[in-house]
C-alpha cells in the first residue's frame, strides 16, 4: 500500500469512529429521554389519583 491509501483509511476509521461515538451518545440520550418522560407522567398519574381520591373523600363526608 502507499502512503495515499494508508492516510486515507486512517482519516476512513477516524470518522468512522466518531460517527459511532456520537451515534452511541444520540442513543444514550434517547433513552434517557425516554425514561424520564415515563418517571415524569406516572408522578402526574399518582399526583392524579391523589387528587381524586381527596375529591372522593371530601364529597363523602359533605
Amino acid at each position: 500500500m502507499n502512503a495515499n491509501a494508508i492516510s486515507f483509511f486512517n482519516t476512513f476509521i477516524t470518522y468512522l469512529l466518531v460517527y459511532v461515538v456520537f451515534g452511541a451518545c444520540i442513543v444514550g440520550a434517547v433513552f434517557a429521554g425516554i425514561a424520564a418522560r415515563k418517571r415524569k407522567n406516572l408522578k402526574e398519574a399518582q399526583a392524579t389519583e391523589e387528587i381524586s381520591a381527596d375529591d372522593d373523600a371530601t364529597e363523602q363526608t359533605a
